[in-house]
C-alpha cells in the first residue's frame, strides 16, 4: 500500500517565489509514480514576456524534459489554483495521472469552473481530480498578493 504523500507545501513555495517575483503566485509540482518531485515551478508569465509561462505549464515542460519524453503517465500534478483551460487541456494532453488542487478559481478556472475541459468528449485523457488541499494557504496568499496591488 502507497502512502499519500501531500506536495503541495512544496507548491506553496513555488507560489511564494513568483509572488516576490511580482508574479500571480500559482505554484505547481509533478510527482512521479516513485513519490519523488519530477519538476517544479510557479507563474513566469511577466518575466518570460509570455502568456503561456503558468506554472502548471513549466512544470510539465520541465518534467517532459527531465524524463526525455512527450507525456507523463503515472505522474501526479499539484497546484495552488485551479487549473486555467490551457493548462487542463495541457494535463490532459501529458497524461497526467492525478490532478490536485488548492484554491478554487471561480474567475478562470477551467476544470470545476467555466468549460470544465475534462468533460469535453474532445478531451481523450481525464485525470483523477482531488481539489481543496491546503485551499486556504492558497487562497490567502493570492488575496494577500492581491490586495498590495490595490490602492
Amino acid at each position: 500500500m502507497t502512502r499519500f504523500n501531500n506536495h503541495m507545501d512544496t507548491a506553496l513555495e513555488e507560489a511564494r517565489a513568483a509572488a516576490a517575483r511580482g508574479e500571480v503566485p500559482v505554484g505547481a509540482v509533478i510527482v512521479g509514480p516513485d513519490g519523488r518531485i519530477v519538476a517544479r515551478a510557479g507563474n513566469r508569465t511577466r518575466e518570460l514576456n509570455d502568456p503561456t509561462a503558468h506554472a502548471e505549464i513549466l512544470a510539465i515542460r520541465a518534467a517532459c524534459a527531465a524524463l526525455g519524453s512527450e507525456r507523463l503517465p503515472g505522474h501526479d500534478l499539484y497546484v495552488t489554483l485551479e487549473p486555467c483551460p490551457m493548462c487542463a487541456a495541457a494535463l490532459a494532453t501529458a497524461r497526467i495521472a492525478r490532478l490536485y488542487y488548492a484554491a478554487a478559481d471561480p474567475k478562470s478556472g477551467g476544470v470545476a469552473q467555466g468549460p470544465r475541459i475534462f468533460t469535453h468528449p474532445q478531451c481523450h485523457h481525464l485525470p483523477e481530480v482531488y481539489d481543496g488541499i491546503n485551499a486556504r494557504a492558497s487562497e490567502a496568499l493570492l488575496r494577500d498578493f492581491f490586495a498590495s496591488r490595490r490602492f
